[in-house]
């Protein structure tokens, strides 16, 4: 299979954290040589992974040169949908779950551990965010319409750089998550890129969501590929 450049190559694998048990789909690109690749973490939103939701996001990526691992960190905690509730009581967990997923993906024959980025939508963002705010290993942040909970905003010091992508209609999670984070980002010296759509609300279509994925994959290139 491929889809703009490389063939690709989907699998399915696990890595347990806690003693959990934890699926990963991997997406690899089918290349000549022995290249190590740089590596994408995808994270889902609150909704969990609906059949197919990763597959043409993460075949785009690693036809471009990308491993992609697609975590299904819901398993640590059996969750199938998230509320606020849950989403709080298991947010470190599922963060512990994801910092597990970047010591296994950095062990992985074809990937370079060193070039090891987060891409998060939603509750997936928070969490990328997150990890990257404590973990060091994360060399580059995604955040599609999320945001950063505030004892950690209170704790961050300089991130990788980060590319903020949100909606301004956004009901679900406010615009002002992104301005916050804009206003952490300058004070702490991160470097970083953001674009609010105007009349995009929580989720991209059409247009926006071509835009976003360009932005995207240029971002990812210039600071993993490097």
């Amino acid at each position: 299979m491929s889809i703009f450049g490389n063939p690709i190559q989907k699998t399915t694998t696990t890595y347990t954290t806690d003693q959990h048990p934890i699926t990963v789909e991997t997406f690899f690109p089918q290349t000549n040589g022995t290249r190590a690749h740089p590596a994408v973490i995808a994270l889902h939103g609150s909704g969990g992974l609906r059949e197919g939701w990763a597959e043409a996001p993460a075949s785009l990526l690693a036809a471009r040169g990308f491993a992609v691992f697609v975590v299904h960190y819901f398993e640590r905690t059996g969750t199938v949908w998230a509320d606020d509730r849950s989403a709080r009581e298991n947010f470190e967990k599922w963060m512990k779950t994801i910092s597990d997923a970047v010591t296994f993906v950095g062990t992985q024959p074809g990937v370079d551990g060193q070039r090891v980025g987060l891409l998060g939508f939603s509750l997936g963002a928070y969490l990328a965010l997150s990890v990257a705010v404590i973990d060091p290993r994360v060399r580059a942040v995604v955040d599609y319409f999320g945001g950063l909970p505030q004892e950690l905003i209170e704790r961050a010091r300089q991130l990788p750089p980060v590319l903020v992508l949100h909606g301004e209609k956004d009901v679900v999670v406010p615009v002002s998550e992104a301005r916050k984070l804009e206003q952490l980002f300058q004070q702490t010296g991160t470097s970083y890129e953001i674009k609010l759509y105007p009349g995009a609300g929580h989720g991209f279509f059409g247009l926006e969501m071509l835009d976003a994925g360009q932005r995207t994959l240029k971002f990812l290139e210039r600071n993993l590929h490097g």
